[in-house]
């Protein structure tokens, strides 16, 4: 018995195709350079300075201080933001109170 094994060549890589390979290393690298650069840019851009702070006017109350500190927001999670940084137990703010804001 004579058995006749088929062997297939072993996979060679063109010039072209060494090219194409070396090019798509080259592009990857690229952008994962890119995206390292911007992230790391956005993250030291913390803002400087005091943070900003409102004294309490009669007849305010925190939802009407959100508003004021922050249009764009949503409300709620201003509030929750400015009782985290207050150290605030409830919702109740004092006339002539200083709060410090939320950037």
């Amino acid at each position: 018995m004579v058995t006749t094994e088929m062997r297939r060549p072993p996979l060679r890589l063109t010039r072209r195709g060494r090219v194409v390979l070396l090019g798509f290393f080259i592009l990857m690298a690229c952008f994962a350079s890119a995206v390292l650069l911007t992230t790391a840019s956005r993250a030291q851009d913390r803002p400087t300075g005091p943070a900003p702070t409102t004294v309490v006017q009669p007849d305010d109350t925190l939802w009407s201080i959100a508003g004021r500190a922050a249009p764009d927001r949503d409300p709620f999670s201003t509030i929750a933001e400015i009782q985290r940084i207050n150290d605030l137990d409830g919702f109740v703010v004092y006339s002539g109170q200083t709060l410090v804001l939320p950037r």
